[in-house]
């Protein structure tokens, strides 16, 4: 592991105790085999002027919600020394009593809540106090003889100490630890299953001493050949893999109570990871750390060949883990599993949205190789299934069950939008991401991977007029977040005016294959992940063209007039299965990629107008934005249309030849 630390860096945080505190946190939550996803903490004291003038000693400790990687200084919760450690010294505490007075302790309410970790920090008498859930040190202690290893690691120079419960029982067993100890001989404290602390009243040096007791951890690995065992694989899916895939979210989504997002992990890391021989027996033994089962559940699903089936089987699981383990009146969690291992194919992770899915994708990254790193050293062994379920159903988290999950409208919910490069269909991306939805956004244009590249958002080159173009996009969608439950059929062009008479057959085949063919042969891909989806339903970009055609425009208000035709047979045909199949009319939507200048300009000229003209010629005068048509879109997916099927809906300002 490298040392981050650069001496012109540090130069900029220097103002402070607190400042160098942000920089070398930062350090820390730069490394991902250190703190992944707001783990780990870190802490300063200081003395600090009160309102009477005073001095005052005050310890600034990550506040929660911050993520050691960005945070700032307004990410420390300053809280009251003396009160911090008055509270270790009681001989026992519930952990909500402990979060209430670790609120009351400080002295700028609009800061973020204490780390649970504060007490802790406050007894240890260094100014600079570093924890981290380090990988290597947590992996060798996942093993039968952990305690053992990490004492012949590193001597005397670290206190290790057993696995208790985070909060005021992990502060109570550090203050009894090291009542009599000579903090000047100890470089650190190992918790097992738990993290790293380390600890100086200088902050490169109680940084450096982390990174210097990680390497001798990692070194030791090294020396046991522990990274060479890593598993590598391949695989390379079919279509059925993608079904399959679709009918385990479906049913992850009904055991979670709303639609989850499932991420196929088919890296070489994720399918070595499922080929182990032993996979079922290794994946269900624990996780790295206690704290990752507040993500990820205990254990692992396991996929066959039948993933529903093994959705099921995890379900029933967890129901007898929870029967077993409850020996109190606490609220049981859903049964769907966070992540699942698919024999031979990789790695699943469910998620409620995209940005939980990351976190759960990153923690398994890392639990992959810590497992095997544990299994090379005679096997991985994780805390006991009863300690996991105590962290898993601890009070404070049990508290959070009371409180209304705040959702967006569309969490957990895979859009697919074609023609997603500019115009109607970039303002549709846009709108959906908004409302929490997953996008996949098409185009032919090649920008369209730079534009949408997000946790929630993944732009594909695809080509509407290529089935096979159009099937490798529709597979990744799936692959990237587990399914479909709303196409928005928007891609499309409008040609340049050519009265009957001049038409070329070239041409007219061209407006029908981009105008028609391709969005049927995309409903017809995406149908059957649609009947696997949630509330799903169709928006086709059909025009005001179908009700009203104007001259000149035969080979695009063909096309539209047959999509809009398709449309209602879909209606029909799909309706059966919930899907809502309804088409906008939009009509002179000029801030689009269908209105060159030089089409404009000529069908104001043919209606006698200028261009200012033109773009406000309707009944209510207004122009219409492709923000207006996506606001639009958004609102006929969602629930106030959930009743609606085979509409065909204007957003034109009112059109006198329509009406």
């Amino acid at each position: 592991m490298n040392n981050l630390w650069d001496d012109q860096e540090s130069k900029q945080f220097s103002s402070s105790d607190l400042d160098m505190r942000v920089y070398t946190s930062r350090l820390l939550g730069r490394d991902a085999d250190l703190v992944l996803h707001g783990g780990g903490n870190t802490s300063v004291k200081a003395s600090v002027k009160n309102i009477f003038g005073e001095d005052e000693d005050i310890l600034y400790v990550k506040g929660s919600g911050w993520d050691l990687k960005t945070i700032e200084a307004a990410g420390f919760s300053p809280s009251r020394l003396d009160v911090l450690k008055r509270l270790g010294e009681l001989p026992s505490m519930t952990d909500t009593d402990m979060t209430r007075e670790l609120k009351a302790s400080m002295t700028n309410p609009g800061a973020p809540a204490p780390s649970v970790e504060a007490i802790l920090h406050a007894i240890v008498p260094l100014k600079f106090v570093d924890h981290t859930h380090t990988d290597a040190v947590v992996a060798i202690s996942n093993t039968e003889n952990g305690e053992e290893l990490l004492t012949k690691i590193y001597g005397s120079s670290v206190l290790i100490l057993p696995y208790v419960m985070p909060g005021f029982i992990l502060a109570k067993q550090v203050y009894e630890a090291t009542k009599n100890i000579d903090w000047d001989q100890l470089e650190g404290i190992a918790l097992l299953h738990h993290g790293l602390f380390t600890f100086h009243d200088d902050a490169k040096t109680s940084y450096d001493k982390m990174i210097e007791l990680v390497n001798k951890a990692e070194d030791y690995l090294k020396s046991q050949q522990a990274f060479d065992v890593i598993a590598k694989g391949q695989y390379q899916a079919n279509r059925d893999d993608y079904i399959q895939l679709a009918e385990a979210r479906q049913k992850a989504s009904e055991l979670f109570g709303y639609p989850m997002l499932a991420q196929w992990k088919s890296d070489e890391l994720s399918v070595g990871y499922s080929s182990i021989n032993n996979i079922e027996n290794i994946a269900t033994r624990g996780p790295v750390t206690p704290d990752h089962t507040l993500h990820t559940k205990r254990i692992a699903a396991i996929f066959d060949e039948q993933p529903v089936a093994g959705v099921e089987r995890f379900a029933e699981n967890y129901l007898a883990y929870f029967a077993k383990n409850n020996s109190e009146d606490l609220t049981c969690l859903d049964t769907a599993p966070r992540y699942a291992v698919w024999k031979n194919k990789g790695c699943v992770a469910f998620a409620a949205n995209a940005k939980k899915g990351h976190v759960i994708s990153d923690i398994l990254d890392h639990t992959m190789k810590a497992v095997q790193w544990g299994e090379s050293l005679g096997g991985w062994k994780a805390l006991s299934e009863k300690d996991i379920f105590d962290l898993e159903y601890w009070e404070l988290e049990q508290a959070k069950l009371k409180l209304s999950p705040s959702r967006a409208e569309f969490d957990g919910k895979v859009v697919v939008v074609t023609g997603a490069a500019s115009g109607i269909g970039e303002a549709c991306v846009n709108a959906f991401l908004q409302k929490g939805a997953a996008v996949i956004a098409l185009d032919i244009n090649p920008e369209i991977e730079e534009k949408f590249s997000a946790l929630n958002a993944k732009g594909i080159v695809c080509d509407i007029t290529d089935e096979y173009s159009m099937q490798d996009a529709v597979h990744q969608a799936v692959a990237s977040f587990g399914g479909i439950d709303i196409l928005v059929s928007n891609a499309g062009a409008f040609p340049p005016s050519v009265e009957i008479e001049n038409l070329e057959d070239d041409s007219l085949q061209k407006s029908m294959m981009l105008n028609f063919n391709g969005h049927v042969s995309m409903m017809r891909l995406c149908i059957p992940f649609l009947k696997r989806g949630f509330d799903a339903s169709i928006i086709l970009m059909a025009s005001k063209n179908v009700p009203a055609p104007g001259p000149g425009a035969g080979a695009y208000s063909a096309a539209k007039a047959a999509l809009t035709q398709m449309g209602r047979v879909a209606a029909m045909e799909l309706g059966g299965s919930g899907i809502r199949v309804n088409m906008l009319h939009p009509n002179a939507v000029f801030d689009t990629g269908v209105w060159s200048e030089e089409v404009l300009s000529n069908r104001a000229s043919h209606y006698g107008l200028t261009v200012e003209q033109y773009k406000s010629n309707n009944i209510l005068k207004t122009e219409i934005t492709s923000h207006d048509v996506a606001d639009l879109v958004v609102t006929m997916a969602g629930k106030s249309f959930s009743k609606t099927t085979a509409a065909q809906v204007p957003i034109d300002g009112g059109n006198d030849r329509v009406l």
